[in-house]
């Protein structure tokens, strides 16, 4: 048992068989013998491992281990454990000092990944080994038997003293009772009867000796089945290694036979096939070095006719030839050194070329027609500069852009040099009068518009051959893929034919071989078409040409050719994506500088300030045609460029701060003129007004001077059904702040720096207004004597008027604002707000003429005889003038309003003199002359104009009884 378990593996589960332990087969007539089973050799050829048996020491697997426990997954050090696991005597040891007394004291939860063993499990094991334990028992009782009939007496006395576990040599009483010296030594010495003791005791060990050799014999005796079966074994192996080698030699006789008769032959007729096709290899690269001997005249003929597309793809495929099919030949080592010089120069070549033919491109005159000059020359330069991945033509073609746009201002100049003396441009145009200027800044928009629409046909033309070329490669691209595939499926049928008789290898590079031939037989003809083609120009030509055709059918070969030298030599999609991205940005560029050389001739005329002079219909035709031509060179480009609209935009500002300097200077001047009387409104104004409720907020045309109505003035502006008396600086504001509203119409650029200037304009006019007449400001300024009633409501209906046009204007503005600008629309919040309170000041002004003339008047008052009484008449009368001095300017609304705020007023003032001198609504002589007098002031005021119906409240006069 013991040698069979020493050799099976460890049992894995309890499955498969009965006992779960692998064991070698085993004869059944050997069983009941009582040798001990040879122990099975290990295997010197393992097989390959299945994954079923895994030994103890292989590490765990990350993908079949992860869900098993394994010896990894321990808390505790487990050969620690196992080595000293008595915790009584590790309380001061080395874990216990370094991790602590609860190094093994901690509970261990029971692994899930670990089956509950039961003795049900051993079940099986116990009942397969039963019959062999009884078997075992019975031998060794048999042994035993044997061994107490013919061992000696030593061995039956020492046999328990030998298996004890403390058996050790060391202890004395142990070797005392192997070896009992004690009788043999006496403390006297040695003697006669000591020597007799030693040879008793050497025969006692010679008889051990004997002992132990006749225990081997006896063993061996039990055994001997064994030995002659394992001499009877060594006997049949040697005979089966007999018959082996005779079968072998039989085997070697027959394969030479079979390779004598069968494969010789055979063998010979594939070395003549292979010899002869090296032979016709060889044919075909002498031809081919003889085509590739005419590359250098080709080009050099190519060359002389500019032919660089056709001259670069015939030195790449001569390069290709060389470097594939020619390498090594030592006649051919300098000839790819000479063609790279050649394809280095044809570079250079081609970016002189390109510059020349930018040059006379874009310096041509601007009479001829704005077609591409020579389209195929210049779609055969960019494809060669493509070809030769000279992506940088496009700087050249920038730069020469640049300087061409510089031309275009000088050949202007040298146009304006015939009209005036001066001698630079600069002082040409200071010395040119607006509408000159005009019309020499109208001619440079028109030349740039000409420049803009050849640049862009010449782009355009660029642009069409990258993207060309781009399709051309992603289609090779997919033509590639499909052929890969289809190579694949003849390489697995040309190895399915050819398995017997020739290496599979050998059969793809005929096939591959076999390609190339095609390829190069291709290459020679064309070779040889334009070597034959070299004696005249036209027939040059058209080999070139067909040779530019046919670039794109030698990518479809699936090895070798043009195929390959495309995908290494033509630029990646990716870096054509980017040069087709760069043409479209050059034409912004070109409408950025043709922007820039029209801002500096914006601001070589503006340096002296003559644009900021200009009126507004000049600068308004300024900025029409600057509009005009940033329109159209952003349908051109397809880009809106700034700088000029900036220029324009700086200029406007500051047109705008003259602008409006002028009006506010010009209000200041009228303001201070103004003698606040109301003033004829002519017909024209009450048109503009009437056009301004019509939805036009702009200033009407100005009609001829012989054709004007006869039209009388009026007295009274009429708006939107109400009458305004106003004075003459209201109508000229009206008119300036049409003229703010028409500037952004004709400049929506100024929109917001004309919406503030205006709220500062109509600011402005408030706090004047207000300084001259409830200020008194006018009484210095023009020299009124004082600031009648009148003056004031005419001011306030004046303020009434403007504040009326105040949500128009906002509304027109708010038209032309984008949303995030709207923000700038509070300006007119507190605009309005100011001529509110400006409003509202006056009419409490009014009022506080009439309290100080009653506190004055009633403070004299006394209840007597005759009534009315003259206090009352006094008081009546001046109501009555303030009515007449009011009436005819404000609405009726507003005058009731103001009078029965007056009338507050007087009930005021007459119940304190009337408190002072004690009278009281008693019904006696006092209370009925007061009344009196209260009436004649009643009927005196219903009397006037739209006051009739007032409500006078009188009993308010008096005092409540408590």
């Amino acid at each position: 048992m013991s040698s069979n378990q020493g050799s099976s593996p460890i049992p894995q589960s309890s499955g498969g068989t009965s006992d779960g332990l692998f064991r070698k087969p085993r004869d059944p007539s050997m069983a009941p013998r009582h040798y001990r089973t040879l122990r099975s050799l290990p295997d010197v050829c393992p097989k390959e491992p299945t994954g079923e048996g895994r030994g103890l020491c292989d590490g765990p697997s990350v993908v079949a281990d992860q869900h098993r426990w394994t010896v990894y997954n321990s808390k505790v050090n487990l050969p620690a454990a196992l080595n000293d696991p008595r915790l009584a005597k590790r309380e001061s040891d080395f874990f216990t000092k370094t991790w602590g007394l609860d190094f093994t004291e901690t509970d261990v939860m029971p692994s899930f990944y670990l089956p509950n063993i039961s003795r049900e499990h051993f079940s099986s094991y116990l009942q397969e080994t039963a019959q062999r334990e009884k078997i075992h028992e019975r031998c060794k009782n048999i042994c035993l038997n044997k061994d107490d009939l013919s061992v000696p007496t030593i061995t039956n006395n020492h046999g328990t003293m030998f298996m004890k576990p403390e058996f050790v040599l060391n202890d004395p009483a142990t070797f005392n009772a192997v070896l009992p010296w004690s009788h043999f030594s006496v403390a006297g010495g040695k003697n006669s009867r000591d020597v007799a003791s030693s040879r008793l005791l050497q025969e006692k060990l010679s008889h051990y000796l004997d002992v132990v050799e006749v225990s081997i014999a006896r063993q061996i005796s039990l055994r001997s089945e064994a030995f002659f079966h394992a001499m009877s074994s060594q006997h049949e192996l040697q005979d089966r290694l007999r018959e082996t080698a005779d079968a072998v030699a039989k085997l070697r006789a027959r394969t030479a036979a079979i390779d004598r008769v069968m494969c010789r032959g055979p063998l010979r007729a594939l070395r003549d096939a292979l010899t002869r096709s090296n032979c016709i290899k060889l044919h075909n690269k002498l031809k081919l070095m003889a085509a590739v001997h005419q590359t250098q005249p080709t080009v050099q003929l190519l060359l002389s006719t500019s032919e660089f597309v056709g001259a670069l793809e015939l030195i790449a495929t001569t390069k290709e030839v060389l470097q594939q099919e020619l390498q090594g030949i030592h006649s051919f080592r300098h000839l790819a050194s000479q063609l790279c010089e050649m394809e280095r120069l044809i570079d250079k070549m081609m970016v002189a070329d390109f510059s020349t033919y930018t040059q006379s491109d874009l310096n041509r005159a601007f009479e001829e027609d704005s077609q591409v000059l020579e389209k195929d020359r210049l779609q055969s330069l960019v494809f060669g500069l493509l070809r030769q991945r000279k992506l940088d033509f496009l700087d050249i073609y920038s730069e020469e852009m640049i300087q061409a746009a510089k031309n275009i201002v000088r050949q202007v100049h040298h146009m304006t040099e015939t009209r005036d003396g001066a001698e630079k441009l600069h002082e040409q145009m200071r010395l040119m009068t607006f509408h000159q200027w005009f019309d020499l800044l109208l001619d440079i928009f028109e030349h740039f518009i000409l420049f803009l629409k050849r640049i862009k046909a010449t782009l355009s033309v660029i642009r069409n051959v990258v993207l060309e070329v781009l399709d051309s490669s992603q289609r090779s691209r997919l033509e590639e893929e499909s052929g890969g595939s289809t190579l694949h499926s003849g390489e697995a049928e040309l190895a399915y034919l050819t398995h017997e008789g020739l290496f599979i290898s050998d059969a793809l590079n005929e096939a591959e071989q076999r390609s190339n031939a095609t390829a190069h037989a291709q290459l020679r003809a064309q070779m040889h078409t334009e070597t034959c083609g070299s004696d005249s120009a036209s027939a040059t030509t058209e080999s070139s040409s067909s040779r530019e055709h046919n670039a794109n059918t030698t990518s479809s070969l699936p090895i070798g050719g043009a195929a390959v030298i495309s995908e290494d030599v033509m630029p990646s999609d990716l870096e054509l994506s980017r040069v087709a991205n760069n043409v479209q940005e050059l034409l912004y560029t070109a409408s950025d500088v043709s922007h820039d050389r029209c801002v500096k001739v914006l601001m070589t005329r503006a340096k002296d300030g003559s644009l900021e002079r200009l009126s507004s219909s000049e600068f308004v035709c300024l900025s029409q045609a600057v509009e005009s031509f940033a329109r159209d060179t952003e349908e051109l480009c397809g880009r809106r460029s700034m700088s000029l609209r900036g220029a324009l935009q700086s200029q406007a500002n500051r047109f705008v701060q003259r602008f409006h300097e002028e009006r506010k200077t010009k209000l200041s001047l009228l303001l201070d003129n103004e003698r606040w009387k109301q003033a004829e409104v002519p017909a024209e104004f009450q048109d503009l007004v009437d056009s301004i409720a019509d939805g036009r907020i702009t200033l009407p045309e100005r009609k001829p001077t012989g054709r004007s109505e006869d039209r009388k003035p009026s007295e009274f502006l009429c708006v939107d059904g109400q009458k305004y008396a106003v004075v003459g600086t209201v109508l000229l504001l009206i008119r300036m702040f049409l003229e703010y509203c028409q500037c952004v119409n004709d400049i929506p650029s100024i929109t917001t720096d004309i919406l503030t200037r205006l709220a500062d304009l109509l600011k402005h006019f408030n706090s004047r207004s207000c300084q001259l007449v409830l200020g008194a400001g006018a009484l210095q300024v023009v020299g009124l004597k004082t600031i009648t009633t009148r003056n004031l409501a005419l001011a306030s209906r004046c303020l009434q008027l403007v504040l009326h046009y105040i949500p128009v204007i906002r509304a027109h503005f708010e038209t032309r604002l984008q949303p995030r600008q709207y923000s700038i629309l509070r300006h007119f919040d507190h605009i309005t707000k100011d001529y509110n309170d400006h409003i509202a000041e006056i009419s409490a002004k009014l009022v506080a003429i009439m309290d100080s003339m009653f506190e004055k008047a009633l403070s004299k008052y006394e209840v007597k005889a005759p009534m009315p009484s003259a206090c009352l008449r006094n008081v009546c009368k001046q109501m009555a003038k303030m009515h007449e001095a009011i009436y005819e300017l404000l609405p009726e609304e507003q005058t009731q309003m103001l009078f029965l705020r007056i009338n507050a007023s007087f009930k005021l003032h007459l119940k304190r003199q009337l408190a002072r001198l004690g009278v009281v609504n008693d019904g006696g002589p006092q209370y009925g002359l007061v009344m009196v007098d209260v009436a004649f002031y009643s009927e005196n005021v219903q009397a006037l104009r739209s006051l009739e119906h007032l409500d006078l409240n009188m009993p308010e006069t008096w005092e409540q009884k408590r």
